[in-house]
């Protein structure tokens, strides 16, 4: 009968699992906003408990004063962005004739050195041109469109303002959902988690943003690639959206050294100083700045990339990392599911080294401790 019932319990948690899936596919105009909004007032919070404590403005003031502040940033950012794209833009059709005429060169050279015939590549070799000159404007747009992250200009500072000034009422509202006294404390204390993680995450996503962005810079100066400034922060910015938007953003200052510069190794020296600039960021600035406040296992954070993406499309990759880390403290506090968090989470030491390596250690320390007796 108890195994039973476990199946039915099972199989009742895999439907209710399939119908959330299919509600946030739907409801995505609506919760995708919502949980940016989130984001955005953990981002702007100290500004706001900053005008409050410091210069006493009341609730309604303080929200309304940061999100301003915060829209006029990011308004000023993506207006110098949008120049520069648009400056580029201008210039494809030279740049696509220079493309045009180095598909034609290495065309030759291949059918030269190789004696490989490719004439019928060749001949349509025009339409390439004109194929890059028709699209280059809506390739451009719409990599502007993958790198933001406010989606709805006019939803998510409304959504803004009422957190912000209902956070106490909302709090209130968990605290009467859990009713009782010791699981008041436990609400308390998740949110608390909720708020340090999500904090960690974003300040230290953006202090590896301009960290990585002073390094592509650097680098591309010494390459002699122009505007280096402004692509080495497009690609940081681009970090936003996990392992793909390194990509997005290695290609376009590639794509400037092939057309502006002599020899094709300028646009190779670009993808490799990038991959360079990624791997430093992956495997050591990433983990020391954030540590171990976002301790989420590449394997969880790859697959939950992935299953946002498909569920919410760029949006969802942004938003997937927060959301598996925000997913991982309920998990981890919450009676029943804490294998969840388990597989969430970063494994020990003892779950990914050599099982002889193992023995090998716990040899050495039993043979320690007898010469520590033995002395």
């Amino acid at each position: 009968m108890a195994s039973k019932n476990k199946i039915t319990f099972n199989t009742s948690n895999f439907l209710f699992l399939i119908l959330l899936v299919f509600s946030m596919y739907v409801l995505k105009p609506l919760v995708v906003p919502l949980l940016f909004s989130i984001m955005l007032c953990i981002l702007v919070f100290p500004v706001v408990k900053f005008l409050e404590h410091k210069l006493r403005f009341n609730k309604a003031l303080s929200a309304l004063t940061a999100i301003i502040i915060m829209i006029i940033g990011v308004f000023i950012l993506f207006s110098y962005i949008g120049f520069q794209l648009s400056d580029v833009v201008s210039k494809s059709g030279v740049y696509a004739d220079k493309l045009e005429q180095l598909y034609n060169n290495y065309a030759s050279e291949i059918e030269s050195t190789f004696n490989f015939k490719i004439n019928d590549l060749t001949k349509n070799s025009a339409n390439i041109g004109k194929t890059l000159k028709d699209n280059f404007s809506n390739i451009m747009q719409f990599i502007g469109a993958s790198g933001s992250i406010l989606g709805d200009l006019i939803l998510i500072p409304i959504y803004m303002f009422f957190f912000l000034f209902y956070r106490s009422f909302f709090q209130t509202f968990l605290m009467k959902v859990f009713s009782n006294d010791n699981k008041n404390s436990s609400v308390k204390m998740i949110i608390q988690k909720l708020y340090k993680v999500q904090k960690s995450y974003l300040s230290g996503l953006f202090t590896v943003m301009g960290i990585v962005g002073i390094l592509n810079s650097i680098g591309l100066l010494i390459l002699g690639i122009e505007n280096a400034f402004f692509y080495g922060f497009l690609a940081s910015l681009l970090l936003l959206i996990p392992y793909i938007g390194i990509i997005i953003g290695s290609l376009i200052p590639a794509v400037i050294a092939l057309v502006t510069k002599d020899s094709a190794w300028y646009a190779v020296g670009v993808i490799a100083l990038f991959g360079f600039i990624q791997f430093l960021e992956g495997n050591f600035i990433t983990p020391k700045i954030t540590g171990s406040k976002v301790s989420i296992n590449a394997l969880a954070a790859i697959v939950s990339i992935i299953a946002f993406s498909m569920l919410w499309g760029t949006s969802g990759m942004i938003l997937a990392l927060p959301i598996v880390a925000s997913l991982k403290i309920l998990f981890d506090n919450i009676a029943g599911l804490e294998p969840y968090g388990f597989i969430l989470g970063e494994p020990d030491e003892e779950h990914v080294t050599i099982e002889a390596r193992i023995r090998l250690k716990k040899w050495k320390e039993i043979r320690r401790k007898k010469l520590e007796v033995g002395s």
